[in-house]
């Protein structure tokens, strides 16, 4: 199954409005996503309760998962929305 670390670079973490936009991104995808950190079990990505529930802080490393057709891709595209400053983008627009 591939997978993908990440730090996440939100200056809130995963909360709010980078859960929000996240989730959205997640559940837009054709492949089920589950995302987890070292604490927590696997939670699906598209769900933004299931998000706010892991507490990811900025900095903090997530790793994603996917499989099936289309998993890579999709892994590569939320991968770089974690890596991103989403609150800092959703000001900027």
């Amino acid at each position: 199954m591939p997978a993908r670390t990440v730090k996440v670079a939100s200056s809130s973490g995963l909360h709010a409005r980078p859960a929000a936009i996240f989730s959205q991104a997640a559940s837009e995808q054709p492949v089920a996503v589950t995302i987890e950190t070292a604490e927590a079990a696997p939670v699906r990505a598209s769900s933004i309760l299931m998000l706010l529930t892991l507490d990811v802080g900025h900095g903090d490393e997530v790793t994603l998962r996917a499989e099936g057709e289309g998993a890579e891709a999709a892994l590569d595209l939320l991968a770089s929305l974690l890596q991103s400053n989403l609150d800092e983008e959703f000001q900027n627009s």
